[in-house]
C-alpha cells in the first residue's frame, strides 16, 4: 500500500515515469506553496488560471480552521477522514510508514473484502450555501477512490446523535454502536450535491477534481460516498456561510464581512501569496499564510518619499472587494496585520457602497475596475499601518452611518493583512434587492 510509488512514481527506479513524477511533484509543490501562502517562486500559467472555476473565491466551509470536523467514518484504516479537512496542502514522504502500512495525508480505507462501499459524514465548520467541491486526491495515484458521490442535509442539533469520533483513528473501523448511531440520520436519503462521478488519480496535473453545485439551500453536514474504497487527500467546499439574522438582536454588534456570517471576497487585485478571504476567517491568524498578501508592486518609486502624516507617496496600491453577511451599519473597525512584521502595508482606506444585485454584477462584470456611477464613499480615511499589530478605529474616524451592502480594502503599496473585522448593525437598505444578494460568480 503505498502512494505515488505505484505507476512509476517516486520510488520506482528504473522506470521512465520515475523522473517526470518527481519533477511533477515538485511542482505542484510550487503550485501549492503559491496558494497557501508560502513564498517558494512559481509562476502561474494563463492555462492554469482559466481552468480554475469560479467557485474557488468563496469560502472553505469544512476546513477544520472553520470548525469543520468529521463525525462519522466506515473506515480509516491507513490514514484518517479528519485530515480530509486540513487547511495546509497534502504531501507526501516517501520513507513514513506506520504499522498498518503506508503513511498517507488524507483519508485511506483499506482495501474493500465486504459488501458495500465507504463514507464518512463531515460536519460544516460554518453552515450555508454550498457552490463547488474540490475532491482533492493529491498523491493517491495507485490508491486513490474510483468514483465518488456527495450528499447534504440541514440538521438542527437535535437531531444530531452523539457520536465520539476523536483521537488516533488509524487502524480503526466504526463500530457496530457507531453504525446504529449514524443510521438514525438516515443519510442515504439525503439530497444530492454531488451524483456518481468518477476521480482522476493524485498527479499534479489530475488531482483536483472540481464539482459545480447548484443545491440552492442551506447545509450543515455532508455525506461523502467513495465507491468502493480508497483515497482522498482533501475535500474542500466552497461556498457562502448562511446566518439566521432573525435571531440577532437589533442592537447587537455583529462582524458584518466575517465568514461565519456570511462575508465573501467579490474581487481583488493581486492574491500572489495568500488570497483576500483569508481575512474573514475564525479567529487570529496562526501564522502568516493565513492572510491576504499581495506580490511587491514594481511600479514603486527607485526613493521611496513620505507626506506630513508619514504616510508613503506611492502611485499604485491593491485592492479586495468583500460582500457583507447582511446589510448594516459599521461602527467599529479592527485591521490586523498579525505576523505580518517584514510585509504589512504601509497605509489602507476602506471604501463602501451600496448595490442592488443588478448593481453587483455590472461590477463584477467589470472585475471592479470602474466607479463610473460614483457608488464608493470612504468610510475610513487613509491611516498609516504598523507592523503585527491589530488597529482599531471608530468613532469619527468612521465616516459613514448609513447601511451599506459591499466594502473595499485598499492598501498601498503592497503587503499583507491578516484579519479585517466590520463590527456594525444589521439594517436593512432602501431596495430590497439589496437584501438578496445571491452571487452569480
Amino acid at each position: 500500500m503505498s502512494g505515488p510509488p505505484r505507476n512509476g512514481g517516486i520510488g520506482a527506479p528504473g522506470r521512465t515515469r520515475g523522473l517526470h513524477g518527481l519533477q511533477g511533484i515538485f511542482c505542484r509543490r510550487l503550485i501549492e506553496c503559491h496558494f497557501a501562502g508560502g513564498k517558494m517562486a512559481t509562476r502561474q500559467t494563463a492555462k492554469t488560471v482559466t481552468s480554475e472555476p469560479d467557485f474557488l473565491q468563496f469560502n472553505n466551509l469544512a476546513c477544520e480552521m472553520a470548525g469543520g470536523k468529521v463525525i462519522f467514518a466506515t473506515d480509516e484504516w491507513f490514514a484518517p477522514a479528519q485530515n480530509l479537512l486540513k487547511r495546509e496542502p497534502a504531501e507526501f514522504i516517501a520513507t513514513a510508514f506506520t504499522e498498518y502500512g503506508k503513511w498517507m495525508d488524507g483519508w485511506e480505507t483499506r482495501r474493500k473484502r465486504i459488501a458495500g462501499h465507504d463514507w464518512c459524514i463531515i460536519q460544516l465548520g460554518v453552515p450555508g450555501v454550498v457552490h463547488g467541491i474540490d475532491v482533492d486526491t493529491s498523491f493517491f495515484t495507485g490508491n486513490y477512490a474510483p468514483s465518488v458521490s456527495i450528499q447534504a442535509a440541514c440538521l438542527r442539533a437535535d437531531e444530531v446523535p452523539s457520536l465520539e469520533h476523536e483521537g488516533d483513528r488509524i487502524g480503526k473501523a466504526a463500530s457496530e454502536g457507531e453504525f446504529e448511531a449514524v443510521a438514525k440520520l438516515h443519510s442515504e436519503t439525503w439530497e444530492n450535491l454531488v451524483p456518481v462521478t468518477e476521480m482522476k488519480p493524485g498527479y499534479s496535473d489530475s488531482c483536483h477534481n472540481y464539482c459545480p453545485v447548484t443545491f440552492p439551500h442551506r447545509v450543515t453536514h455532508i455525506r461523502l460516498n467513495m465507491y468502493p474504497d480508497g483515497g482522498i487527500a482533501r475535500l474542500r467546499v466552497y461556498g457562502i456561510g448562511q446566518k439566521d439574522w432573525s435571531a440577532v438582536p437589533s442592537l447587537e454588534l455583529v462582524d458584518l464581512v466575517a465568514l461565519a456570517n456570511g462575508g465573501v471576497c467579490q474581487g481583488y487585485s493581486d492574491a500572489h501569496y495568500g488570497h483576500p478571504r483569508n481575512m474573514i476567517g475564525l479567529g487570529r491568524a496562526p501564522n502568516m499564510g493565513d492572510g491576504w498578501e499581495t506580490a511587491r508592486r514594481l511600479d514603486r518609486p527607485k526613493v521611496l518619499e513620505t507626506d506630513e502624516k508619514g504616510i508613503l507617496q506611492v502611485p499604485g496600491n491593491e485592492w479586495a472587494v468583500f460582500r457583507l453577511g447582511h446589510p448594516g451599519a459599521i461602527g467599529s473597525i479592527e485591521i490586523d496585520t498579525n505576523h505580518f512584521k517584514g510585509n504589512f502595508p504601509d497605509s489602507c482606506k476602506i471604501e463602501a457602497c451600496c448595490l442592488t444585485a443588478e448593481e453587483e454584477e455590472q461590477y463584477r462584470s467589470t472585475r471592479w475596475a470602474s466607479d463610473e456611477r460614483g457608488k464608493w464613499k470612504i468610510l475610513l480615511s487613509p491611516q498609516k499601518l504598523k507592523a503585527h499589530h491589530i488597529h482599531l478605529f471608530s468613532g469619527e474616524a468612521v465616516e459613514l452611518t448609513g447601511a451599506v451592502t459591499h466594502v473595499r480594502l485598499v492598501i498601498v503599496p503592497d503587503g499583507g493583512v491578516s484579519r479585517l473585522r466590520l463590527l456594525g448593525h444589521p439594517k436593512a437598505v432602501p431596495s430590497s434587492d439589496s437584501q438578496k444578494l445571491t452571487s452569480k460568480l
